[in-house]
């Protein structure tokens, strides 16, 4: 064997793309939770061996983190879009109406990955609970901030606590992602963000 041969990758190319991977550990995780995601699932899913996925992600914990940035920028993005509408009422319209439609979609998972990602941990998964519990009050934060402008722009009661307000709602959205995965269906599920836009503060 000559240097030439000696230098000559063995094997052929990789063809490993980590976008798609990720959109595959999306679904397990989003379906399992992250702590009923096994990796023999995820290397099933992804189609390479544990070696890979460290060599590729890190461990489970570093993949699932990477999977949350890409569920938060991708399916779950109206968001933030939503926090950017011109009234606060109109803000919380379209953040409970694009969840309704979201959360009652039947091409994906059933509920929010950031409820039930949390649901499904036990204690082996506490530091990843925390941070799930994290994005969920980040959220929460952010839209008092979103009704604290409104408010000191007179589009907002002045009686009305921002930051209670903003639990309120939060705790709608999170109930409507458990009983999406109970089996709500989209029109039930919007029939719910009717209420409690009828319901509206004057």
């Amino acid at each position: 064997m000559n240097v030439t041969e000696m230098k000559r990758p063995r094997g052929r190319p990789s063809v490993f793309d980590h976008e798609e991977a990720l959109d595959k550990a999306l679904l397990v995780f989003w379906t399992r939770g992250y702590e009923g995601a096994s990796m023999a699932e995820l290397t099933d899913a992804l189609g390479i061996n544990r070696p890979s996925i460290y060599a590729a992600f890190g461990n489970k914990e570093a993949l699932f983190r990477k999977v949350m940035r890409k569920y938060l920028s991708g399916p779950v993005s109206y968001v933030s879009e939503a926090f950017q509408q011109p009234t606060a009422k109109q803000a919380v319209e379209m953040l409970l109406i694009k969840s309704a439609e979201f959360l009652g979609n039947p091409d994906h998972p059933k509920g929010c990955m950031l409820v039930q990602g949390a649901l499904t941990c036990g204690q082996g998964a506490e530091l990843i609970q925390q941070e799930l519990a994290g994005f969920r009050k980040g959220y929460e934060n952010a839209l008092t901030k979103r009704l604290e402008f409104a408010q000191s722009h007179h589009d907002f009661p002045k009686e009305i606590n921002p930051a209670e307000f903003a639990k309120y709602i939060a705790t709608v959205h999170q109930g409507m992602s458990v009983q999406a995965t109970s089996g709500a269906t989209k029109e039930e599920l919007l029939a719910v963000v009717s209420l409690v836009l009828k319901n509206w503060p004057r």
